[in-house]
Order: C-alpha cells, then sequence, then structure tokens
C-alpha cells in the first residue's frame, strides 16, 4: 500500500462516535487527499452528524456509500441499540466486500459496541472475526494485533472468558498468530522482527510451579517458531518481557495481556490491526464512547494514526 492507498472508512456503531471522529479526521486531511477515502455507514446518521459539527454536508471531496441504514428511531447518540449493533457489522461488511471487488485497498473500521451487535443476535467477537467470515476463512485464522505506545502486540484469543479461551488454546494456534503478526511487521518495514512470547501464567509457570500450560502449549510453539528461522524469545511473564523491551513484536495469549499495556502507553491512540485476513482491515483501539457521543468533542487522533499507519504499509 501507499500513500495514495484508496481506504474504506466503516463508521461502526452509529449511536458512538464513529460518524463524529470520520468526519473530524477527513476535514483535517489536505482536500485533493479526501478522494480516496470512502465513507460506510447511514447517510442519515452521517448528515445530521455534519451539521451538529458546522461541516455542512461533509467536508469537500468526501465520498459516501450507503451501508447499515439506521431507521429514525433507533438511530440516537449514546443510545445501546440492536439496530445500531446491525448497522455497525453491516457497514463493516460493506467495506469489507468493497476491497474484495477491489474498488478499495483496505478498510478502517470506527468502533462498534459488543452489546449492540449482541442485542442484534449477531454472532461477533470483534472485527477480526467479521473479515473471517466475509472473506470465508476460518474463524481462527485471522487475530487482532495492537500497535500503539512504541509497541506490537498481536492477540492469540480475544473476546472470550480466560477459561474459553484457555480450553481452546493450542501450539499450533500460537503459531499461527505469531505468523500472522510477522506479515504485518513486514508490510510495515520489519523484515525480521525480535519476536517476545507472553507466557500463560505468572513467570511463563515458574518451570511447571503455577501450573504445566506453558510447558505443554507455549514452550513449543516457541521452539517451532525458532526451527522455521525466527527470533523468538523463550516464553516469560508479559511484566518482564514488556520491561526489557528488546523485542519489535509481542504474542500475547489472552486479551489483557496485550490491551492493557496498549492503553496504558498509547490511550485513545492505539491501532488495531485485523492481521492473517486476505483483507486488510484496521480499527482503532478504542470503544465507541457512548458517554460522549453527539456532544462534539470526542478527538480523531487515533484514526488518524490508523489511517497513516494503512497509508504507509
Amino acid at each position: 500500500m501507499s500513500g495514495g492507498a484508496r481506504l474504506a472508512i466503516a463508521l461502526g456503531d452509529p449511536n458512538g462516535i464513529g460518524p463524529e471522529i470520520a468526519l473530524k479526521a477527513l476535514a483535517a486531511l489536505p482536500a485533493q487527499d479526501r478522494e480516496r477515502f470512502t465513507l460506510f455507514g447511514p447517510g442519515a446518521v452521517l448528515r445530521d452528524t455534519a451539521t451538529r459539527l458546522g461541516l455542512g454536508d461533509g467536508p469537500p471531496g468526501m465520498h459516501h456509500r450507503e451501508a447499515g441504514t439506521l431507521d429514525a428511531a433507533s438511530a440516537r447518540p449514546g443510545r445501546i441499540d440492536a439496530a445500531a449493533g446491525t448497522s455497525a457489522v453491516a457497514s463493516a461488511t460493506a467495506a469489507i466486500q468493497a476491497v474484495q471487488a477491489g474498488e478499495c485497498d483496505a478498510v478502517i473500521a470506527c468502533p462498534h459496541h459488543e452489546t449492540a451487535i449482541a442485542q442484534a443476535g449477531i454472532a461477533f467477537s470483534g472485527y477480526p472475526s467479521l473479515v473471517a467470515r466475509v472473506c470465508g476463512q476460518p474463524a481462527d485464522s485471522v487475530f487482532l494485533m495492537l500497535v500503539g505506545g512504541g509497541l506490537r502486540i498481536v492477540h492469540v484469543t480475544l473476546h472470550e472468558s480466560v477459561r474459553t479461551a484457555l480450553d481452546r488454546l493450542s501450539t499450533d494456534l500460537i503459531v499461527r498468530a505469531t505468523h500472522a503478526g510477522i506479515v504485518a511487521c513486514r508490510r510495515m518495514g520489519l523484515a525480521a522482527p525480535r519476536i517476545g512470547v507472553f507466557g500463560i501464567n505468572p513467570h511463563a509457570s515458574e518451570g511447571d510451579l503455577f501450573g504445566s500450560e506453558d510447558a505443554r502449549l507455549v514452550v513449543p510453539a516457541a521452539a517451532q517458531l525458532r526451527a522455521e528461522g525466527y527470533v523468538v524469545s523463550e516464553p516469560a511473564g508479559a511484566d518482564v518481557l514488556l520491561a526489557q523491551r528488546k523485542h519489535d513484536l509481542y504474542v500475547a495469549i489472552f486479551h489483557d495481556q496485550g490491551h492493557i499495556p496498549i492503553k496504558l502507553l498509547a490511550p485513545n491512540a492505539a491501532s488495531a490491526l485485523s492481521v492473517g485476513g486476505s483483507v486488510v482491515l484496521s480499527s482503532v483501539g478504542h470503544g465507541s464512547a457512548m458517554d460522549i457521543a453527539g456532544q462534539g468533542v470526542a478527538s480523531p487522533e487515533a484514526l488518524l494514526r490508523t489511517i497513516g499507519l494503512l497509508s504507509a504499509t
């Protein structure tokens, strides 16, 4: 991809801050640069948001494609609504399909709301699972990679209970997540990333003192990756590896292992890449902020950083 990449921006939950940060981000770009962006989402919400922000019908040069149409009764900033959840998924799906059709090069998805999507009865565990479904890939072939605060962290498991994640964890899953992260790093210009693998238990089980899971699952994964020629650490506690800051890519086993350090170092400024899929998708590393939706105070910083990240990869 390049600075001229054609990017599809899905508005996310239309009742959240997605429409606002999308319009603010485009307004912050040079007018001649806006031609390469297409916004996917309900036009009525986009127009209402633009009016509230004093942007008229939207920034000059903006392109929009209707997707995830929302009825007037369900369109209300800050409201958690099943119809809004359906709209968020429909908008992202349409954007992914535009990439598949060759109309765009990559997708940027504004934040969704997990509860709204669940209320709509849609099976969804984050944008990686949606990319996999739309692209016809296995659900566990696309992974989340957070980028921010000088860190790159790919997640082996994501939005599920720790118990469920541990039950389905395998050496193969850890290896595949790492492979997806390596490919993403190469797109960012890191040809041979140094990889740090987090353990499952404290101190990576301290030689089975705190459990046998690391010896059974993570140690063999690290060994396999080294045999493939990659520079990979022995599994260690996330706290130890992060304190050393010796690695270009970290592999988190569970959601919080990766999210906490990124959000501590880059609050509301991180990018969330779905890696391993045939379509490149990145979302922002923050939520839909229902508490401030519609107030005109949301920052587009994370979205602008994500635009820069995809334009450079």
